[in-house]
């Protein structure tokens, strides 16, 4: 007996320090789906692999500038919607995993197909482990957890709906499912404003944000949309609640060597609605906001997974930074990273920017400085491609 406290007392400060369990108003630790399934070739022809390789790793960002590997386990996941299929519940506990399609045999080859599936990992396990999955809508994509750790909210992209599921403790239901759309809109993303109050989610392919009302776990939707850019495809409210942010991709998760738009949304007007249109570049598909609330970032593929004979291809992505200052954001300069660019979080601390590059399996490593990011030179190696990566909290 004496032994046994002993012992586990070390994992659970051992986990503490990790950021795995309670004891922070940030989690300390990063989540990234590593999809096996889909890639490109050198010329930039995509091919379709075999099911069964797809991963989760968890990396350690106490450290900022030293990123540290803390385990990578078999999971299916993809790159298929916006970077936002996975989060972290508040105290990082347990991370819910969204499946969008799966990797079926055709013809000699594969086929895409959707899934309906979102994974429970337990990250105070050592090593973290699946320990549940809860069957949603089709083709699950983008994810928000409320700040009380209470619920979270999952976009149908296929259903055009938004699945609620109750969070009590490592236990995870469905709560409700809410219809705001159909299939073809494309119900993609979704995030919920710091006081559960609000929820915003994209409908892609209408080229709109729903706005769904919460109250105690449950979701309504009152019909009432807001017109942004050109297929919004991913969503992000400031630690202020007084703005949201979509990246508009304009082509379909693709790129198309055209500029494209962030829209600004004012939540504290009555009623809500878009204030502000920036241009960024081609695809922005990632979508972050600092901790500290004064930047945003819109990552953009820019053509880096196209065939190098097209005319807007570029080797690398690049990150467009926002300054936000009250209810004024603007741009701030960019800088490039690697292929095919997705997901993005920042350090826990704000110093910090990191950049999941799908084509080249690893993270840039950027640095922050006021409202200038600066790319410090290292990748931080991935054991797969980084379809998607998130922080917390969403």
């Amino acid at each position: 007996m004496p032994s046994f406290a002993l012992n586990s007392c070390r994992v659970a400060l051992a986990l503490v320090a990790l950021g795995l369990v309670s004891g922070g108003a940030r989690s300390q630790v990063m989540i990234i789906g590593n999809d096996e399934k889909v890639g490109w070739t050198k010329e930039g022809a995509p091919v379709q692999g075999e099911p069964g390789h797809d991963t989760l790793s968890i990396v350690d960002m106490a450290k900022p500038d030293q990123l540290r590997m803390v385990a990578t386990i078999p999971l299916a996941n993809s790159i298929v919607g916006p970077p936002t299929n996975l989060a972290v519940v508040p105290g990082g506990a347990i991370a819910l995993v969204a499946n969008a399609v799966n990797a079926v045999p055709k013809d000699k080859g594969y086929q895409l197909v959707a899934d309906d599936k979102v994974f429970v990992i337990d990250l105070q396990a050592n090593p973290p482990k699946l320990i549940g999955t809860v069957t949603v809508g089709k083709k699950p994509s983008g994810m928000a957890i409320a700040p009380n750790g209470t619920f979270a909210l999952v976009a149908n992209r296929d259903d055009g709906s938004i699945s609620v599921l109750s969070i009590a403790g490592k236990d995870v239901k469905v709560s409700d499912t809410v219809s705001i759309g159909t299939g073809a809109d494309q119900v993609s993303a979704v995030a919920i404003t710091p006081d559960g109050k609000l929820a915003l989610a994209t409908k892609s392919a209408a080229n709109k944000i729903a706005l769904l009302s919460l109250d105690g776990g449950k979701a309504t939707y009152a019909k009432r949309d807001l017109p942004t850019g050109i297929f919004p495809y991913n969503v992000v409210v400031t630690p202020d609640g007084k703005l949201a942010l979509s990246v508009d991709n304009g082509n379909g998760g693709s790129s198309d060597g055209n500029v494209d738009t962030v829209s600004v949304i004012d939540l504290e007007a009555d009623p809500v609605r878009v204030g502000d249109h920036l241009t960024v570049g081609d695809s922005p598909e990632g979508l972050a906001v600092s901790p500290r609330g004064d930047l945003a970032v819109a990552i953009e593929a820019r053509g880096s997974n196209q065939p190098k004979t097209s005319w807007f291809y570029h080797p690398g992505g690049a990150v467009t930074v926002l300054t936000i200052a009250g209810k004024k954001v603007a741009r701030a300069g960019e800088v490039t990273v690697g292929a095919l660019p997705e997901g993005a979080v920042f350090s826990p601390d704000g110093s910090h920017l990191y950049v999941g590059n799908f084509i080249d399996k690893d993270l840039s490593v950027l640095a922050i400085t006021g409202d200038k990011l600066s790319d410090t030179g290292q990748r931080f190696k991935l054991p797969g491609h980084p379809a998607s990566l998130r922080g917390g909290p969403q």
